[in-house]
């Protein structure tokens, strides 16, 4: 089993930035968790939960049109981590923040509140 625990989120203003972090343990090494996909999703109030960015194991990476140029995805096997910086918030950024490992099959963290407000 994995366990996914996300943190970073938080209130920010508009314009602000934050760096989501989430860490994978369990029965798990660095070798496997790196030859795999890892994503962020986000979930609004009332909406679905939608695709924000993703990065391969070749650290290909890949984002949702309404982040592309204000959110970067980057990991680090060692530690088991995968990252979200997010810059120029804006309210519509919203959301509950999942990470996903795509293992055997798709494990979820429990998710941190990004709030933009003023």
């Amino acid at each position: 089993q994995v366990q996914l625990a996300e943190s970073g989120g938080g209130l920010v203003q508009p314009g602000g930035s934050l760096r989501l972090s989430c860490v994978a343990s369990g029965s798990i090494s660095g070798s496997i968790f790196g030859s795999y996909t890892m994503g962020w999703y986000r979930q609004a109030p009332g909406k679905q939960r939608e695709l924000v960015a993703s990065i391969t194991s070749g650290t290909n990476t890949n984002y949702a049109d309404s982040v592309k140029g204000r959110a970067t995805i980057s990991r680090d096997n060692a530690k088991k981590t995968v990252y979200l910086q997010m810059d120029s918030l804006k309210p519509e950024d919203t959301a509950v923040y999942f990470c996903n490992f795509q293992w055997y099959r798709p494990f979820w963290g429990q998710g941190t509140q990004v709030t933009v407000s003023s």
